[in-house]
């Protein structure tokens, strides 16, 4: 199974994380399942933009982003060519590593 490694983030990894995760399921619900608290104030349905991620290795095993998730990434703070949403984007056969961005537009952090 493809693992997920998560560089070091000061709140939702401090040490960062190296996880192992099925294909077809999401980075984002891959991260919650393994302790990586990341934010995802819409409830994982690619409405907001809390869950940004940006795919440092293995971007090109994801399935191309949608126009939707592409405009939804227009308002992320921190975009980049390799940015996606973790709740859109799917997991396939590919080791990926993921960067959480520092900051997110969102201003109070959900819980669950």
């Amino acid at each position: 199974m493809p693992r997920i490694t998560v560089l070091p983030h000061p709140e939702c990894a401090p040490s960062g994380a190296s996880i192992v995760a099925a294909p077809g399921t999401s980075i984002c619900d891959a991260l919650l399942e393994n302790d990586v608290d990341i934010e995802h104030a819409c409830g994982k349905v690619g409405a907001c933009t809390t869950c940004h991620v940006i795919v440092r290795e293995g971007y090109s095993s994801l399935v191309q982003a949608s126009e939707d998730e592409e405009d939804m990434l227009d308002r992320a703070w921190g975009v980049e060519h390799l940015s996606r949403l973790s709740c859109q984007a799917i997991v396939a056969e590919a080791d990926l590593t993921v960067e959480i961005p520092r900051y997110s537009l969102n201003h109070a952090k959900e819980n669950g």
